[in-house]
């Protein structure tokens, strides 16, 4: 018993001194670039006024409705509930309630758990393995051929034996030590898809709200068309009774109000199912729709948006961060392959007792022991492992690969918002000029027509004109809002700033 006192720390020593083979893993340095386009981006957006898009600036802030010109902000950070920059109550809750219920989320938490546990198990092999057994038996000598086990003549015996076993593999080369790095790496990557996962259901949620915002201003828009097409209508039709009007005119305004009508059934199923989406993500069924509607008018663009400078990217977005993680397991797999081709040592211990019976179990003479190590190594395999740790380079070098394809597409995303909100300013500026344009004509032909100074061929131009551009500032409108949300998703959405208890280390 004394030995094994002695050999438990020689044990632990022999662990800690040992070395990791393999790769020691390095973070790779962010791109070197100072920007996220060609060409210097300007300090703000175009702006649009007199848009009636209906949404409340800041204060202090540029620009009327949806029209402001918004500035970029180098350097900025991102709040974590990013989403309340549209200061809409509605959204906020919805997307609380979303991420309360919603079942993807929830399976990329349980996901996490699993993989912190996975990674704690196999750190359990650091330390030795102790078992325990108690044997009982009640036995009979074959007298005829053997003699008694017992003391005199009695061919029953009993035998009963408590035995404690230690085994221990030291971690001479860190094979262990890599398989756990590899599985924390693995969590991290798990902990990071998390982060994804909430960034994508909050983004859905405020691109789904916007998405319905447009729906119900293009349905209010050819709504109102109708409207006017329906009035005009009944207004041609008198005056062909009064043999003012043609039929053929008569008959031009009727196939344009049943074009109109036409428009207004797709934009209604469309409402239909992205209110369906959203009461899904929402983690509900199709008959417990969410409550909360939207429109453009509840909307506020925010004029002041932050940038973050590109090396700092690499360290905000979720899906680069998990990247990194997989390249990091990626890195340990390769140590593990290698530590697989070395020599192993396993120590062992037993301790225990065997008496004929329980109260003479600690008796001298009942005890016994027995320490082994021992030496495992691969002599010949068919050049199994040698091929193994070369899968494991390969499985790194695509995994670096893999690393290198998410950066440039982060930075992608990033390029191809900042481009969309420049393009949609401009777009909603023109929006704007053509709906007021088209406003004031239609007014100017339904003058002319009522004294009769021009056929109505013109005024049905100026009617469709009109529709045209009313569509196309909803469209405009819902653009850069839809955009904006894309950019704050596009550079990782503040998940930093989380205060939920769930947030990955930056």
């Amino acid at each position: 018993m004394h030995n094994m006192t002695r050999l438990v720390p020689i044990l632990f020593a022999s662990c800690l001194a040992g070395c990791a083979v393999g790769p020691d893993f390095k973070r790779p340095d962010a791109p070197e670039v100072t920007g996220y386009t060609r060409d210097k981006l300007p300090p703000q957006t175009a702006s649009a006024t007199g848009t009636q898009g209906g949404g409340t600036q800041n204060a202090g802030q540029v620009g009327a409705g949806q029209g402001g010109g918004q500035r970029f902000l180098q350097g900025a950070d991102i709040p974590g509930e990013w989403w309340q920059v549209f200061h809409n109550e509605p959204l906020n809750k919805l997307i609380r309630d979303s991420l309360a219920a919603n079942p993807t989320l929830t399976a990329a938490q349980a996901a996490l758990r699993q993989a912190h546990e996975n990674t704690l198990a196999q750190a359990g092999f650091y330390y030795p393995s102790v078992t325990g057994s108690f044997d009982a038996s009640r036995n009979l000598t074959p007298t005829e051929s053997l003699s008694p086990a017992g003391p005199g003549t009695n061919p029953y015996y009993s035998l009963v034996t408590p035995q404690l076993n230690v085994s221990f593999t030291p971690d001479v080369w860190g094979a262990n030590r890599r398989a756990v790095e590899s599985l924390a790496a693995q969590e991290e990557s798990q902990r990071f898809q998390l982060e994804a996962t909430y960034l994508t259901l909050t983004s859905n949620v405020v691109a789904g709200a916007v998405q319905e915002a447009s729906l119900r201003g293009q349905i209010a828009a050819t709504a109102e068309t109708i409207k006017v097409d329906t009035s005009l209508l009944a207004i041609l039709r008198r005056q062909m009774q009064l043999g003012q009007m043609a039929g053929a005119d008569v008959a031009a305004q009727e196939a344009a109000l049943a074009q109109a009508q036409l428009l207004l059934p797709p934009l209604q199923k469309q409402l239909a199912l992205q209110r369906d989406a959203l009461t899904a993500l929402a983690g509900r069924y199709p008959s417990q729709e969410v409550e909360a509607t939207f429109d453009l008018a509840g909307l506020v663009l925010p004029l002041d948006l932050p940038l973050s400078v590109p090396s700092a990217l690499v360290q905000q977005r979720p899906d680069v961060r998990q990247a990194e993680a997989n390249l990091h397991a990626a890195s340990a797999q390769i140590g593990q392959a290698v530590a697989a081709r070395i020599p192993a040592i396993s120590l062992t211990a037993s301790l225990g007792n065997s008496a004929s019976s329980a109260s003479t179990l600690f008796t001298p003479g009942t005890n016994f022991w027995t320490l082994g190590a021992g030496v495992t190594g691969p002599i010949f395999d068919g050049f199994t492992l040698l091929h193994k740790q070369r899968a494991a380079q390969a499985a790194f070098d695509q995994a670096a690969a893999q690393y290198k394809a998410t950066v440039i597409a982060a930075f992608q995303n990033v390029a191809d918002s900042l481009r969309a909100l420049q393009s949609d300013a401009d777009a909603l500026r023109a929006a704007s000029a053509s709906e007021a344009a088209a406003k004031r004509s239609l007014d100017i032909v339904h003058k002319q027509l009522d004294l009769g100074q021009i056929a109505y061929l013109s005024v049905l131009n100026a009617e469709n004109t009109y529709q045209q551009a009313r569509l196309a500032l909803v469209q405009a409108e819902a653009s850069r809002l839809a955009d904006t949300a894309a950019l704050f998703q596009a550079l990782g959405g503040g998940w930093w700033h989380r205060t939920d208890g769930q947030v990955a280390s930056r």
